[in-house]
């Protein structure tokens, strides 16, 4: 586990708008900034593959932060619900909305970069030749 004085400050440059959103979140969680920036960034890395070397870190007041992706979506699809109560339904939409919005932009860079095509007379995406070496 990192020691505190191992630790080193990192600097992101982002619109205003997304800072807000960020620090709100945060705050929902009872997080601070820097815990709610760093757990992003491992769900991000584990969502690509990639896999923390190291346990998950406690916060300054010693509590764990949300490691859990899902669980903090969902948490999130309920504050933000403008009604008290939300079907299984409304859930589902609501944690998988970001999903299909992230396959098409990466579907849409794979065809503009000729990796995958799709073929509506097959009904579905496949790979472009690859070229072995």
């Amino acid at each position: 586990m990192v020691e505190d004085d191992d630790r080193v400050s990192i600097k992101v440059h982002m619109p205003r708008w997304q800072k807000k959103r960020w620090v709100a979140n945060a705050d929902q969680l009872d997080m601070t900034q820097s815990e709610f920036v760093r757990s992003m960034v491992q769900a991000g890395r584990r969502g690509f593959g990639g896999e923390s070397s190291e346990p998950p870190e406690t916060g300054s007041n010693g509590a764990t932060p949300r490691g859990n992706d899902l669980e903090t979506r969902v948490l999130d699809v309920l504050r933000n619900s403008d009604l008290d109560y939300l079907g299984w339904e409304e859930l589902l939409a609501g944690v998988t909305d970001d999903i299909e919005e992230q396959l098409e932009a990466t579907l849409d860079s794979l065809q503009e970069t000729n990796q995958i095509k799709y073929s509506g007379r097959n009904g579905g995406y496949t790979i472009q030749n690859e070229s072995t070496n």
